[in-house]
């Protein structure tokens, strides 16, 4: 295996471990702190830390991974992951895991923010959308694993978090082996400096971080707030660890395809269509809540659909912008994603409390209905990259 594969598989590696942590973390303690009789709304509020920490980090990173390289953050940020998960199960108590998982956060903003940036310019944009796409199959193949572990609670609470340390720590060696990089350096002829680039992508590219907040919120509900709200109309445990990775395997079956998809007929256009069948999916769900298989199949094609959403926003932003603004894309994708995963669960907890059938349901649908109509009004400038490099074809 060449250095440039080996760096792809373990990169790969690495975001498949953050999806199971994350994936893990989500259900498995909303579902110990439902069962310690803390209220829905504060439950939710404690799954909105994860991507508190996300918010966080997000405006000190970027200056560090140029100074420094992706290989240091990535490291740095798998250590807090792991050490987090070590000491989470040591202690029951609603602000220590708090602060774990806002600590859970800092890491996992880090190592994504390192490795989207690290595969995103070494890649050909002819192959960018699969790539991204195998990125995101990586991850999204943790994230549905990651709610299946709540099953081994019953032997032991340990366990889960054991696996999540060991799998992390592999990962942290293999990484150790691979050759430090550094992104593109900001372009000294550019009057773009210091805040005012963030204004600028925003100017740019707005269309294309429009779907991480999205995507932020929908993943951080369903995790975060479909165990509650499941158990509360009458769900078992069993019936939510299998309704969970429903959604993110229909992701895994068409994040491949969707992202050679996007390459060939248009980010936009791909995003239009998907957004389209997510909000269909969702708001059939609201009459939909009393039958399981039913359900299965909704989150299914759902996930089928919406799943690829970050990674073709990703995607769509590395299209946008011109290299010297990718980190600070990226950073801002990391804050939009983390601002809508702290929206979702958070108001989706007070839908649970104040609304009665579909409460959930309709906060995604609606959620998903203002990303598609944004969407499809957007008009790509004829000065984008993307726009150029169609030309050119």
């Amino acid at each position: 295996m060449n250095e440039m594969r080996y760096r792809f598989f373990v990169l790969v590696s690495i975001v498949f471990i953050s999806g199971f942590s994350q994936g893990m973390l989500l259900p498995l303690l909303s579902i110990l702190l439902e069962q310690a009789g803390v209220s829905s709304s504060l439950n939710g509020l404690n799954a909105s830390a994860l991507y508190i920490g996300i918010l966080l980090a997000s405006p000190f990173i970027e200056a560090p991974v140029r100074k420094f390289g992706y290989k240091p953050a990535i490291s740095v940020g798998l250590l807090l992951v792991m050490f987090s998960m070590l000491f989470i199960p040591i202690w029951q108590a609603f602000w220590f895991w708090f602060i774990l998982r806002m600590i859970v956060g800092i890491g996992d903003n880090l190592l994504h923010f390192a490795t989207q940036l690290w595969i995103t310019t070494t890649t050909p944009i002819e192959k960018r959308g699969r790539n991204i796409a195998i990125y995101g199959f990586a991850f999204g193949l943790g994230f549905a694993a990651g709610p299946m572990s709540t099953r081994l609670i019953e032997y032991s609470v340990m366990i889960p978090f054991m696996i999540a340390f060991a799998a992390s720590l592999i990962t942290w060696t293999l990484l150790l082996k691979i050759k430090n990089n550094w992104p593109e350096n900001i372009d000294s002829s550019s009057s773009v400096r210091g805040v005012f680039r963030y204004f600028q992508v925003i100017k740019i590219a707005w269309v294309a971080l429009l779907p991480s907040l999205g995507y932020g919120f929908l993943e951080a509900s369903l995790h975060g707030n479909f165990p509650v709200y499941a158990l509360r109309t009458g769900m078992d445990i069993s019936a939510v660890s299998i309704l969970l990775p429903s959604f993110v395997i229909g992701s895994l079956v068409f994040q491949m395809p969707l992202g050679m998809l996007s390459d060939r007929l248009g980010r936009k256009n791909i995003l239009v269509f998907i957004l389209a069948i997510g909000f269909v999916c969702f708001t059939a769900a609201i009459f939909a809540e009393a039958s399981v298989p039913l359900l299965f199949g909704l989150f299914f094609v759902a996930g089928m659909a919406v799943g690829s959403l970050f990674s073709l926003s990703i995607t769509y932003l590395a299209d946008l912008l011109p290299a010297y603004l990718l980190p600070t894309g990226n950073i801002l994708s990391g804050i939009f994603f983390g601002i809508g995963s702290i929206i979702g669960p958070y108001l989706g907890g007070y839908f649970i409390e104040w609304f009665g059938q579909g409460s959930l349901f309709y906060g995604i649908s609606s959620m998903l209905l203002i990303l598609f109509l944004s969407t499809l009004l957007y008009k790509e400038k004829s000065h984008s990259p993307v726009y150029q490099n169609q030309e050119a074809n």
